[in-house]
């Protein structure tokens, strides 16, 4: 049975994962606008999942006798100042879910909640590949400027990127 106040902060850990995804729509949408199909493609895959990290969450407040308390989501901002724009604020908002995380890991060991803490494993060793990527992204955009082959062939590469459930997922839907 999860505290009051676990479930509190578990239900705003469902919201940052929603708005997560909502950000990765809108850039998404904003790299069809300037052309970059491939990166649209790899912000929508990263879109999906963020809803399997908030369904995530939200099924493990369910089953642990919590409610789940949606609230609303914030717009996200729908202009970028280009690829690598995008990429630099995609690991600074990862960079927030990390601690948001990692806030949720204290919380959990401090109330002695270890069926939360286990739970919450996955997400942290999600936290350190979500940033890992970004960070490959960035370095490649930084190597190859703002346009020209260089970044045509990052587009292709990102195009690649397909969307599977996680392997420890147990949700049928995403």
């Amino acid at each position: 049975m999860l505290s009051e106040k676990m479930a509190e902060a578990l239900n705003k850990q469902v919201n940052n994962e929603v708005y997560s995804a909502y950000l990765y729509m809108s850039m998404s949408a904003y790299s069809t606008f300037i052309g970059l199909k491939g990166f649209a493609n790899w912000f929508m895959v990263q879109y999906k999942e963020e809803m399997v990290h908030a369904m995530k969450i939200f099924d493990y407040i369910n089953d642990q006798g919590g409610q789940v308390k949606l609230m609303p989501i914030a717009q996200p901002p729908t202009e970028f100042g280009g690829a690598l724009d995008m990429f630099e604020k995609t690991l600074a908002h990862e960079k927030f879910v990390t601690k948001s995380i990692n806030d949720l890991v204290n919380l959990a060991i401090e109330e002695k909640d270890h069926a939360t803490n286990i739970f919450l494993q996955w997400f942290v060793t999600e936290q350190i590949e979500e940033e890992a990527n970004d960070n490959e992204i960035i370095a490649k955009l930084k190597l190859v400027g703002k346009e020209g082959n260089g970044l045509f062939m990052i587009d292709k590469e990102l195009a690649a990127r397909v969307f599977a459930l996680p392997a420890t997922s147990n949700e049928s839907q995403a």
